[in-house]
């Protein structure tokens, strides 16, 4: 009887519990709990109505958002030894890392592009949460320093929106050696003379920022957005005080001089193509088209063109 048990008995449930709607078909806020069409957030990106509350954004979603005409070029990262350390703790870490590929459809937590932002050309890097808290790796650390050296190689502004937990506790001491390589990665872009802005998103925490997320040229929140190096209860349980309200959200460190704005997401794009026409000494947009600027264009070996 156990295939009556096993089998028929699962399907017969599954059928029956069938749903005829996507799960994510509404969305909770977490600040109002105010219940949304999951397309309604989508297209306001990813900003719920009402509340203003900004929830994370995927780094093709974030990419599509940037580029003109949401069309722009994958920069290939090199590729890292996998596990190098043969970690394991409730599960290998070569599972966690094929699990997180499955969910996000990317190699590893950073994704970089190469396109344009209202006509100037622009390289920018995205850390994704959904892939294992965005912490930072070999493979991460070597896409941020890819990143970088692209900038300066192509003479363009390199953005980084920083999103992440913290190293990699996985990789251990490979893990903290990523902080002085990319630290490295932006003195070289620096020296070539062109800008690193950092757009700081919910949430920035550990390594990342004690690395590359605070070496910009200017600093960008995204409203409500975490940031700090330890977190807040860590934070509580060392010094044995209340921490004030908003600590370490985004415009208590504006006022507190961590960071240089705070900006609502909708206007993100127009205020990051304004920073990098001042800092470039770019013409404004009305004369951007009438400059005969190059033609987009990379090594087969260095990235596909990517419209999604």
């Amino acid at each position: 009887m156990n295939w009556i048990s096993n089998v028929v008995r699962p399907k017969i449930r599954s059928f029956l519990n069938r749903r005829d709607t996507p799960e994510n078909l509404w969305i909770k806020c977490p600040e109002s709990g105010q219940l949304v069409f999951y397309k309604d957030v989508e297209a306001n990106q990813f900003v719920i109505p009402g509340s203003n509350y900004h929830m994370r954004m995927s780094a093709t979603a974030r990419l599509k958002t940037m580029f003109d005409g949401e069309t722009w070029l994958d920069v290939g990262i090199p590729e890292v030894q996998i596990d190098p350390l043969k970690f394991r703790d409730q599960r290998r870490y070569t599972d966690r890392l094929k699990d997180a590929r499955t969910k996000t459809g990317m190699n590893d937590a950073i994704k970089l592009g190469v396109g344009k932002l209202e006509g100037l050309p622009v390289v920018i890097g995205v850390q994704d949460f959904d892939f294992m808290g965005g912490s930072l790796g070999m493979a991460a650390g070597e896409a941020v320093v890819k990143g970088l050296q692209t900038a300066a190689e192509r003479g363009t502004p390199f953005i980084m929106f920083a999103a992440s937990g913290g190293a990699r506790m996985q990789e251990g001491i490979l893990s903290l050696m990523q902080l002085p390589r990319t630290t490295v990665a932006v003195e070289m872009l620096r020296e070539a003379g062109k800008p690193y802005i950092v757009v700081l998103t919910n949430p920035t925490t550990g390594g990342v920022t004690a690395s590359y997320a605070m070496l910009g040229d200017v600093h960008i929140a995204e409203q409500g957005a975490l940031i700090g190096f330890a977190g807040p209860r860590v934070i509580e349980q060392t010094i044995r005080e209340k921490l004030p309200p908003g600590f370490q959200r985004a415009e208590y460190l504006k006022e507190h001089g961590m960071v240089d704005m705070v900006v609502h997401r909708h206007d993100l794009r127009k205020m990051l193509a304004n920073l990098c026409r001042l800092l470039t000494r770019a013409p404004a947009s009305g004369a951007t088209s009438a400059l005969s600027t190059p033609a987009l264009s990379a090594p087969a070996s260095e990235g596909v063109p990517a419209n999604a």
